[in-house]
């Protein structure tokens, strides 16, 4: 008899986002038999299009980011954005960011146009200020790069790497992102410009770790980027790259719950809501992650706690299809409201649509006419509001007398909030022009994507909620289950879940004993020599041992406490075991 060829291991993914069709391609790039299941009739979740009489509208991002970490899952799944047909447009500007008083500034990552747009507001000292903030913002962004979106952090000795914790002071974790742009500018309107980029991990400036600069660094270093086509383009390439390699995609496939064994220590599987089994030999859930703990598994003290964690700002989202174009705005506009500390405290604090918000208004059809008919606009508004309420005793600009919060009041709000805000700065006026609206709310983000409190942006990032604080990429206690998505590690926003996946996929490798196919063999590559020299133990002075150890006597004891009160499964090392399939 012929030798039995030995079953390859299967994969079950629960979501379609962007998270879950990344691990899904590279989990069949490395030899599994994956089934997705999507509970909605398409892929990519928040990451998708709106369509409706020839206009189209991005659902959620619009702007590609730190465009390095696409490049790399293309490249690791042995193609490139190219040769998928994924065309990437440079904007420029970046932004028009206008101002309450009817003036603009032109933000943009062409060197000479923004000497001159800063020197208008700060001088010629200003630019050098600015050079030196871009420097900073580098080493942000180097450092994360490296040390935080390529590594996991399985439990606070994750923390204690001396590769890491020689950077930590570097990455100024414990300043605000407006506390840091306060250094190295001098006028509140650039430390304005400066940080309203916060906003893209729900998060206010003035609450931001000093790292999240990293955001402007990409954007004014790298650029701002759009895919032709709206940006499912890039996920509906990685589906099809999956497909290509065998990946199963079931969409209307809501499932009721994750399957365990009898002792609910490992998982197997999943049940469908039509009653149906599937199962395989690991889960990875790309459903929203405190949704997926206290709806898909058993009742935990720990579930719960996830629920009172600080979580993101959510939307109010406004789709308007124009009869015309609108040529004064750009592709990507910021509208900064006046009392600029006082409207993400409304958001943040308080949880109430600002009087005067700040918003965010994105017109694709500038950059790609395909998304609007022959001679009308596109326009999305984004305007961060705060997120559902889970008690009757808070309350919320808008809420009823019994305390409900009043969402179609809310919208009506923002809605003419908006339109006066673009009327009295630009002088033009939309109201007469838009022949069609969709919305999203806080409600329909939560109903449509399952996700928590309807916030748009997961977990939030503070210091404590980021690293090794943050949900793990494995679950503590049961066995062959991950996660992946915006509120686990390393966190939101679309490349940051695109580098998530490959750290699970790779966790599930390792735990397998196999060799991640986009990983080069020992002495392949000089990059990888480099990451590794980078990685060695150096030792350091006495003195930022003794800083550090301080540092993480506090970490470890905000763990402990959090430990205890939650009764968290610690994870010392990689946790589980390596075993069969």
């Amino acid at each position: 008899m012929g030798r039995l060829k030995k079953q390859r291991p299967s994969v079950l993914i629960v979501g379609a986002g962007v998270g879950g069709v990344a691990a899904a391609a590279r989990m069949a790039k490395a030899g599994c038999d994956v089934t997705v299941v999507e509970k909605n009739d398409f892929t990519g979740g928040r990451c998708s299009l709106i369509n409706r009489d020839g206009y189209r509208f991005d659902q959620g991002p619009s702007l590609l980011l730190l465009p390095h970490l696409f490049k790399e899952t293309f490249r690791d799944l042995g193609t490139s954005m190219e040769e998928e047909g994924v065309e990437v447009i440079k904007c420029e500007p970046n932004y028009n960011i206008h101002f309450h008083d009817g003036t603009h500034f032109k933000m943009s990552s062409d060197l000479a146009t923004m000497k001159e747009e800063i020197e208008k507001v700060e001088g010629k000292g200003g630019f050098e200020r600015y050079l030196s903030f871009m420097q900073e913002s580098h080493r942000h962004y180097e450092i994360s790069n490296i040390h935080v979106l390529h590594k996991n952090f399985y439990s606070i000795l994750s923390m204690a790497r001396p590769s890491f914790l020689r950077h930590l002071i570097a990455l100024h974790p414990f300043e605000s992102i407006y506390g840091r742009a306060s250094k190295y500018f001098w006028t509140e309107r650039l430390r304005r410009v400066f940080t309203f980029a916060s906003m893209y991990m729900g998060m206010s400036p003035f609450d931001a770790p000093g790292t999240y600069s990293l955001l402007q660094y990409t954007e004014l270093a790298e650029g701002i980027w759009y895919p032709i086509g709206g940006f499912h383009k890039v996920v509906d390439s990685l589906v099809k790259i999956g497909e290509k390699l065998g990946v199963d995609y079931r969409l209307n496939t809501p499932i009721s719950r994750i399957l365990l064994s009898e002792d609910g220590k490992t998982a197997k599987g999943v049940v469908l809501e039509s009653g149906e089994e599937l199962t395989a030999c690991t889960v990875i859930c790309n459903a929203d992650l405190i949704y997926s703990y206290n709806n898909l598994l058993p009742p935990t003290s720990y579930a719960r706690s996830l629920s009172k964690r600080d979580a993101s700002c959510s939307s109010i989202s406004f789709y308007w299809a124009l009869d015309q174009k609108v040529l004064e705005l750009s592709a990507h506009n910021i509208f900064l409201a006046e009392d600029y500390k006082e409207s993400f405290d409304s958001i943040f604090k308080k949880h109430l649509i600002p009087d005067e918000p700040s918003f965010y208004v994105n017109v694709p059809s500038r950059i790609d006419p395909n998304a609007a008919p022959k001679g009308c606009d596109a326009i999305v508004v984004l305007v961060p509001v705060g997120h559902l309420l889970d008690s009757a005793s808070e309350t919320h600009n808008g809420t009823t007398a019994a305390g409900k919060q009043d969402w179609d009041t809310m919208v009506s709000i923002a809605r003419e909030t908006i339109l006066a805000t673009i009327e009295r700065r630009l002088k033009i006026s939309l109201k007469s022009h838009i022949i069609h609206e969709t919305i999203n709310t806080p409600p329909t983000w939560k109903n449509t994507f399952n996700l928590d409190r309807g916030a748009i942006l997961g977990l939030s990032h503070s210091f404590f909620n980021v690293l090794c604080f943050r949900p793990k990429t494995k679950h503590p206690s049961i066995d062959k289950l991950y996660f992946v998505g915006a509120s686990t590690h390393p966190g939101t926003g679309v490349p940051i879940v695109l580098a998530g996946a490959k750290i699970v996929c790779e966790q599930i490798l390792e735990r397998w004993k196999m060799r991640a196919p986009w990983n080069p063999r020992p002495d392949e590559s000089a990059e990888k020599r480099e990451v590794k020299q980078l990685d060695k133990v150096q030792w350091l002075p006495l003195r930022d041992w003794f800083q550090w150890a301080l540092v993480l006597l506090v970490g470890m004891l905000f763990a402990v406490w959090r430990g205890v009160s939650e009764k968290w499964d610690w994870e010392i090392g990689k946790g589980g075991f390596v075993g069969d399939w």
